[in-house]
């Protein structure tokens, strides 16, 4: 059994920076690569349509509200709410160029948000055009628990 692939060994967590400048095609070229050598066999994702209630906030601004989130579980990572774009207050996001790619769920697109003059970069993603696995959070959006306020039924979410 190989213990490793090159210098680094199977089964070790890699941390990447993301604020390094490069393109698009060489980022995600990169970051494949090093997912698929920490990804164990067995990994699974399951995506159900939810009962519950979730709001997302920022501070006292309310950005998104849903009864119609769908939860995504992915093994060894927290749960995560995926949020229809009608029900999120898509005025106030603004396109990013970064992009990520996860082999299990395909490429994912980010938003920044402006307001009240400031801005928080990477605050929301979506899978635009994901696998097959993906594909019932097609366009839907979840944001980062850590930062922002989500809610599901009223109990913070946390990461």
């Amino acid at each position: 059994m190989e213990t490793s692939v090159g210098a680094i060994p199977v089964g070790v967590l890699i941390q990447f920076d993301c604020h390094e400048s490069k393109p698009s095609e060489e980022r995600n070229s990169d970051v494949a690569g090093a997912v698929e050598l920490i990804m164990r066999p067995g990994h699974t994702i399951s995506i159900v349509p939810t009962a519950v209630h979730v709001e997302v906030r920022l501070g006292d601004r309310l950005l998104a509200e849903t009864d119609r989130a769908m939860k995504l579980d992915e093994a060894g990572l927290p749960a995560r709410y995926y949020l229809p774009p009608d029900d999120v207050q898509m005025d106030l996001l603004r396109p990013t160029t970064f992009h990520t790619v996860c082999p299990f769920k395909g490429e994912a697109s980010y938003w920044s948000l402006d307001i009240d003059g400031e801005t928080y970069d990477g605050i929301v993603w979506s899978y635009e055009a994901p696998t097959a696995q993906a594909a019932e959070v097609k366009g839907m959006l979840s944001f980062y628990p850590d930062r922002t306020e989500v809610t599901v039924d009223g109990q913070l979410l946390e990461d």
